[in-house]
Parts: C-alpha cells; sequence; structure tokens
C-alpha cells in the first residue's frame, strides 16, 4: 500500500488564498454594480426623452457608455436630444450614434387665383409666376369695368409654373369677359365657374360658349344658375277641345308642384312634353292641388277650359255639355279648391255667341312687322289711345289705322282691345278679334313662353269670368335660342344616329362599306349643327387577329370616319380619332354577334361621361325606361340583398280534365 504524504497549509497558503477569494468577490461586486448602473442610466435617459416627447431615439447602454441611435429631422433635433442626455449622464460615457434626414428640396408653391366679377367691380386674389402676367390680368380687369373700383391683392412668386397653368388661366380669364356676375378659380389642376344669368336663354348662352371655349384635358367645374322668374299674374290654363288637351299657360312655383302638375295633366289624358315654367309670384301654397283639381274637372267633360288668375278661377263649359254633368263636375271643383281661390263657372249656351258689325280685328304681318287695326272704337280719345299703344308695341310707322266710331260698344270695350293688342304683340305673326262675347289671338311664334304669356295678359286684363281663347303654334324655326344646340343635345343626336345604324367596314381594312352611306350622312347632318363640338372617334375591333394588328387597324378606321366627315363639309377642329383594338369590348367575343358588336365606331364627348353605345341598352327601350321612371321610384341604385326567393316556386298541378 501507498502512503500519500499529508498536506499541511502554511500560514502564506492561506493568506494567498483568503487573498483569491477576497478578489473573486470585489470582481463580482464591481460587476454587479456596472449592471444596476447601466440599467439605470438607460432607463433614466429614456424616462427623460419621452418626457420631452422625443420618441425616435433609441437608448442601449455598453458598460457605462450611453449610446443614442435613430434618424433625427434635422440637426436641431439631434443637438437637443444630446443635451438632453448630458444633463442625465456625464459626457464622457455619450456615444452619439444618430442621423439625420437629408434636407429636403424647396417645393415650388401652388400657383392660384380667384377672380370674383359683380355689379360694384372685380377682385383678383392669388399667387401668380413672377412676370407680365400680373400686369395684364389687372389691365384686362379694369378694361372690363371701368368706372368701379379694382380690388387687387395678388401676389407673384419666382418660380416656373407647371404645364398646365397656361391653359387653365387663359379659359379663366374667357370665362371673367363672358359671365358678368361670377366667381372663377383658376389653379393648374383644374377650374372651378360659379356664375349668375339673368334668365334661362342667356344661362343656355353662357353653357354653350364655357363648353367651346374648355381646353381639351383640363377639369373643369361650371355651374350656371338663373333666378327664377317673377310670374304676374300667376296663370295657369287648360283647355280642351276639338284638338284634344293642352296647357295654353303653366305656372308652378316649384319643382315638386311642376311635377304633381304634369303628372295630373298626363293623368287626363295629355301625352308629349309639358312646358311649366317655375317662378316666383304664387298666391298660396296650395296652387298644385288647386291645379290639380282644375285639370280632372276639364278632362271629366267633353270641352271646357280652366284659367286661373292667382286666386281667381274661371271655368268653362262647351255649349254641347249637358246641365247636369256641369252642375255635378262644378260641385267637386268648388269643394276640391282650397278655401283661397275663388270660382266663376260658366255654361255656354248654343246661341250666346253674338254676330255682326261689334268686332274690332288687327293683322300682324310676320314678314314686315306692319299692324293692321280695323273694326269699330268707342270714340275719338279710344283711337288715339290705340294708335299710340299700337306705335309703342309694334313700333312708329308700323301701324295702320281703318277704324269707325261707335258710341253704342258695350261697356269695358276699350279694355278688351288694348289687352288684346299686348297679347298680340308676344307673337311673330298673328290675328286678334274682339267681339262682345271672347278675345280671340291666334298665330305664330319663336318663343315657347308666348301662349303662356299671352294668357296671362288676357286673364289680368280682361277680368274674372271673361272668355277668351289662344290659338298659338311654336315654330322653332323662329326660336334664336332652339337653333343652337348644346353640345349634350348634338351628343345625344349622335348617340340616336349610332343606335339606329353602324358604321360598317370592308373586312379586315379601313374602307367604310357603301351600306353606311346612310348613317355617314346622317352623322354629318347633325354635327353641321353642332361646330366645333369636341368629341372623340373611338376605332374598336373584335378579339381574332393579333393585338398589335388590331390597334393598327382600329385607329385606321377611326382616321377614315373623320376624314369622310371632313369631305362631308363637317368642322372637324374638335374631332380626334382615336384606336382602342380590342381592348374595350362590350360583348362576348366567343360568339359570331357578340364579335360583330365589338366591332364598331364609337363618337364619346370629350371631358364627358359616354352616350350609351349601340346594341348595349337593357332590355328595356328607352320609352319604356322613362315611363318605367314617371311611375314609380328609381331602384336602379339599390345594392340591398335581394330578397326574391333562391328556388324555384312550385307551381299547382293542373285540374284533372272533366269528362
Amino acid at each position: 500500500m501507498v502512503k500519500l504524504p499529508s498536506l499541511r497549509l502554511t500560514p502564506t497558503l492561506m493568506a494567498w488564498a483568503a487573498f483569491a477569494a477576497a478578489l473573486v468577490v470585489a470582481v463580482l461586486i464591481a460587476f454587479g454594480a456596472s449592471l444596476i448602473i447601466e440599467r439605470i442610466s438607460a432607463a433614466a435617459v429614456r424616462s427623460r426623452l419621452m418626457t420631452e416627447g422625443i420618441t425616435w431615439v433609441e437608448v442601449r447602454a455598453d458598460g457605462l457608455q450611453i449610446q443614442l441611435y435613430g434618424t433625427a429631422p434635422n440637426e436641431g433635433q439631434r443637438f437637443r436630444v444630446v443635451n438632453v442626455t448630458a444633463g442625465m449622464v456625464d459626457n464622457s460615457r455619450i456615444r452619439d450614434r444618430m442621423e439625420v434626414e437629408p434636407a429636403k428640396a424647396i417645393e415650388a408653391p401652388r400657383f392660384s387665383v380667384e377672380m370674383l366679377r359683380n355689379d360694384d367691380g372685380i377682385q383678383l386674389i392669388g399667387l401668380l409666376p413672377e412676370g407680365d402676367t400680373k400686369a395684364e390680368l389687372i389691365a384686362l380687369a379694369e378694361a372690363l369695368q371701368p368706372g368701379t373700383e379694382l380690388q387687387d391683392m395678388l401676389e407673384t412668386a419666382d418660380y416656373p409654373p407647371p404645364e398646365s397653368w397656361g391653359p387653365a388661366l387663359n379659359f379663366g380669364i374667357e370665362a371673367l369677359k363672358l359671365l358678368p356676375r361670377s366667381k372663377i378659380s383658376v389653379a393648374a389642376d383644374g377650374v372651378q365657374i360659379t356664375a349668375i344669368a339673368a334668365s334661362d336663354a342667356e344661362k343656355r348662352d353662357f353653357a354653350v360658349k364655357l363648353s367651346a371655349a374648355r381646353p381639351e384635358n383640363l377639369p373643369a367645374t361650371i355651374e350656371v344658375s338663373a333666378p327664377r322668374p317673377v310670374i304676374t299674374p300667376f296663370t295657369l290654363r287648360f283647355v280642351k277641345d276639338a284638338g284634344g288637351l293642352r296647357f295654353d299657360a303653366c305656372s308652378a312655383d316649384s319643382e315638386r308642384a311642376r311635377t304633381r302638375i304634369i303628372a295630373a295633366a298626363a293623368e287626363a289624358g295629355l301625352a308629349g312634353r309639358v312646358s311649366c315654367v317655375v317662378g316666383l309670384g304664387v298666391p298660396t301654397p296650395s296652387w298644385a292641388e288647386a291645379a290639380a283639381a282644375g285639370i280632372r274637372a276639364v278632362a271629366a267633360l267633353e270641352a271646357a277650359d280652366i284659367t286661373f288668375k292667382d286666386a281667381d278661377v274661371t271655368f268653362q263649359a262647351a255649349a254641347g255639355v249637358s246641365q247636369a254633368d256641369f252642375d255635378r263636375v262644378v260641385g267637386e271643383l268648388d269643394a276640391a279648391l282650397p278655401d283661397v281661390f275663388s270660382l266663376t263657372a260658366t255654361l255656354e249656351k248654343a246661341a250666346t255667341a253674338v254676330e255682326g258689325p261689334a268686332e274690332f280685328t288687327a293683322v300682324l304681318n310676320g314678314e314686315t312687322g306692319r299692324i293692321e287695326l280695323r273694326g269699330r272704337l268707342t270714340d275719338e280719345a279710344q283711337r288715339a289711345a290705340v294708335d299710340s299703344y299700337a306705335t309703342a308695341l309694334f313700333g312708329t310707322g308700323k301701324v295702320y289705322l281703318a277704324t269707325r266710331l261707335d258710341q253704342g260698344l258695350p261697356d269695358g270695350w276699350p279694355v278688351r282691345v288694348l289687352a288684346g293688342l299686348e297679347a298680340l304683340s308676344q307673337l311673330k305673326e298673328g290675328r286678334l278679334v274682339v267681339r262682345v262675347d271672347s278675345v280671340q289671338v291666334s298665330g305664330v311664334t319663336g318663343s315657347q313662353f308666348a301662349k303662356s304669356r299671352i294668357s296671362q295678359v288676357l286673364s289680368d286684363k280682361l277680368g274674372q269670368g271673361q272668355s277668351f281663347k289662344v290659338d298659338v303654334r311654336y315654330d322653332e324655326a323662329l326660336d334664336p335660342i332652339a337653333s343652337v344646340p348644346t353640345p349634350e343635345e348634338c351628343a345625344a343626336d349622335v348617340a340616336d344616329v349610332l343606335r339606329r345604324g353602324k358604321i360598317a367596314f370592308t373586312p379586315g381594312s379601313a374602307e367604310i362599306d357603301g351600306r353606311a352611306n346612310g348613317v355617314m350622312t346622317a352623322l354629318a347632318d347633325v354635327l353641321r349643327r353642332c361646330p366645333g363640338i369636341r368629341m372623340e372617334i373611338g376605332g374598336h375591333t373584335d378579339s381574332q387577329g393579333r393585338d398589335e394588328s388590331n390597334l393598327a387597324l382600329s385607329q385606321a378606321r377611326a382616321e377614315a370616319v373623320l376624314l369622310a366627315l371632313q369631305g362631308r363639309q363637317v368642322d372637324v377642329s374638335g374631332l380626334v380619332a382615336k384606336g382602342y383594338g380590342e381592348t374595350v369590348p362590350i360583348a362576348d367575343n366567343e360568339t359570331e354577334a357578340g364579335r360583330e358588336a365589338n366591332r364598331r365606331i364609337e363618337f364619346v364627348p370629350i371631358g364627358q361621361p359616354a352616350p350609351a353605345v349601340p346594341g348595349t341598352e337593357d332590355a328595356t327601350t328607352p320609352a319604356e325606361g322613362a315611363d318605367a321612371a314617371a311611375e314609380g321610384p328609381d331602384f336602379s341604385g339599390d345594392d340591398s340583398p335581394s330578397v326574391a326567393p333562391a328556388e324555384k316556386t312550385i307551381r299547382p298541378q293542373p285540374r284533372p280534365a272533366q269528362d
């Protein structure tokens, strides 16, 4: 057995062991203390930065060092973070690892100008590019309204304007010249125009001229309104005679009242478009209710007419109406009219018409404007009054007077003659006949409102219960407003031509088929009435063939249509030809019918919604859709879930046949 030597600890070894143990304990204590200091320092710095509202900095502790990471918005914010941290720990312990965002280039300002024009003057507000633009705009504004104060609040900036700024400003200036009461806001990305017109005719004229002046591809919002006219007296006249049902005059105080009156007339049997003016001056809010009751009363008899002049109502039935029917209808009408209205009802007797010498006539020549006055007047004073009044109405040198004096004429004769002359002045050509029992005005006019105005004049001047007849025909050729179609009307006419026929081509080529000559002629006739209209002629093909070939073929076909229209003396300055190839199908290219539908030419107004494409209408025809909209509410925009049955309805079995 081996005997190991015994280990004896000397005092020296024991001292070294104690020293080593103390050293280890000191190192552990120092390491733990550094960890505690590190965590406390980092937490304190984070808390202080959060208190200062600085959230983009990341604080890290590495031993006794505090390291700062993050991207400062600018150099000042970076310096601020370092200062805040230095207030918490010693500078020697801070390590700045932050970055700074690069400086952004200075953006050009947004150029814009607002131009306000009214009777008191013009105001110019906004920021323009440096140059001659400001001086030119001020000079133009001063020339438009000399003698009024110009308020100049324009500033300039030396930056290049966007490319679209020039066309937008030019369009705004043209609008300022045209519109005497307007607010025009111009910016490079669009123009907003708000204006007031003096009448519906002026509103229509403004819309046509602004549409023609608007640059291509410039977004523009145009709102032109016209104040409602003051109607004095507030008149409605509804007639049923051998010619059918008609309005000689129609007035309403609101769109809702107008709709109710037209609906009552349609229910009575009146077909076609009805002109009913919405205006001011209604005597009572119950106007539409009373008018509807009067229309129903007229429709209930074989021949009758009703005239509303403010709150006075005159109802007349023809001689062929029985007394029983007359009494029944008048009783129902009297009960239906609101209390504010006063009713005078008359049943014409078969022998009431007075024939003989008591008559005054006036004939207006439409070509020369000359009026010839014949018949009987009361005395010299009335003859002088009639001559002066006719001269004032029709012009100096236009009146031929050949009348006789008759002191036995009935009371009110002068008033009837003068009222008839005022009514006749509303016509281009016509005839006036004044008798004891009636006043008759007939003729031709170029104004859609002449018949209404004549009824207003006669009902006002003759008085309640007096009989008059109006037989006036509207001739569109005499109407200067109707002869200038709006861009929307032109687009609708073009769409109607394409709806009735198609522009066909020789297969695989851009040669227009000879069978399309009728369609091209009809298109040329429409577009010649719309000079300068801005439209895109779009060419489309089916999906057969290569994409590049189809695109080139569609472009060539669109250009062929443009050249064909130019050859028919159409102003094509506003027309643009563009081919789309097969990219915009409207039908399934897998079927022959679908491919035929996709091979087409479309005319699309530039800057406006496209008209309906021929062949894409629903099964309901436009006329049927209009009738449906008139009969009930429109649910075309309703996207709520369907409540229709998900499965087919099981029908009952048929009854067994009887022996």
